[in-house]
């Protein structure tokens, strides 16, 4: 079956200050390995909250076209991250309207969230 490719929106783990990026970054690399396994294209976009996240995450999604935007907890649960939670959404709505919008619980179940999605 082909599916569409998916993109995977989060922190960067190692341009995130108070985090220690090695787990992270581990977690990552297992997450898209399941990508991998499942023959499903991703890409991913991780940026820093501090920096011009909203400008590579546009970047991200006009590169391609997604048939699932995936949106990482790290930017989802940490409640100073409300306001770039939100942009994130209504950046995939403009820029990626066919896109689904899926939410993860961990890096290592990205490829199960947005295969919730895909057709």
């Amino acid at each position: 079956m082909t599916r569409g490719r998916v993109l995977v929106v989060g922190l960067d783990p190692a341009r995130t200050p108070g985090w220690d990026p090695a787990p992270v970054v581990a977690a990552i690399a297992r997450g898209q390995a399941r990508f991998d396994d499942l023959g499903i294209a991703a890409d991913l976009c991780l940026v820093a909250p501090d920096e011009d996240a909203e400008r590579a995450i546009v970047e991200a999604l006009t590169r391609r076209d997604y048939a699932c935007v995936v949106v990482g907890g790290g930017i989802r649960k940490h409640e100073p991250l409300l306001v770039l939670f939100e942009k994130v959404v209504n950046l995939v709505r403009q820029h990626a309207p066919g896109a689904a919008i899926a939410f993860n619980s961990s890096p290592e179940d990205t490829a199960d969230a947005a295969l919730r999605w895909l057709h």
